[in-house]
């Protein structure tokens, strides 16, 4: 049963006791994304958390000239558009599915309710936003300090970056032009 993964993910993170457990998941509906869908559209305010099961998704913005993929989420991350839904704004992001994908998603209003029954559950929300800065962190850092030939080699270690996520939206990812990729993975072959 594909909900295990999520109590897997849940139980790295901390320890949860069953009738806490059962009560979490209580708050937690699957739900199919296919490939393409918007899971949420720049101006909408977002009102839920994920768990990727299968599957991806890339937060982009549009500019005049293209669209700009800022971050990507595969099987087993949770996330939400964090910059809309806790200050309920407007989302300055679209999210969209990048391949046929399969989640759990919370509502804001469940996850808040789970916060205040479950103190173990803060953690739950403590530690994964840490590690949601921590990568933020990394990924600032290596667009400040590293070349785009260095940045495509730290991604090349995520097959399922390189794999799944189309040439022009890696590029934007990476900071550079489809050409300016092309020649970088022309000269590392």
């Amino acid at each position: 049963m594909e909900i295990d993964a999520f109590k897997k993910f849940i139980k790295t993170f901390i320890v949860i006791d069953d009738l806490d457990l059962e009560l979490v998941l209580s708050r937690c509906k699957e739900r199919q994304i296919p490939k393409g869908k918007m899971i949420l559209k720049k101006g909408h305010i977002a009102s839920q958390y994920y768990f990727i099961l299968s599957g991806g998704v890339r937060f982009f913005y549009d500019t005049y000239t293209q669209e700009n993929t800022t971050w990507v989420v595969f099987k087993n991350e949770f996330f939400t558009e964090i910059s809309s839904l806790n200050p309920q704004k407007p989302s300055r992001f679209n999210i969209e599915a990048i391949e046929d994908t399969k989640m759990i998603v919370i509502d804001k209003k469940d996850m808040d309710l789970l916060y205040g029954y479950i103190p173990v559950w803060q953690e739950f929300g403590r530690k994964i936003w840490e590690s949601m800065s921590v990568r933020m962190i990394d990924q600032i850092l290596s667009f400040q300090t590293l070349s785009a030939e260095e940045r495509y080699l730290e991604f090349m270690n995520n097959p399922e970056l390189i794999q799944k996520v189309p040439v022009k939206h890696l590029a934007t990812f990476l900071g550079i032009t489809p050409n300016a990729l092309s020649r970088i993975r022309k000269n590392i072959k």
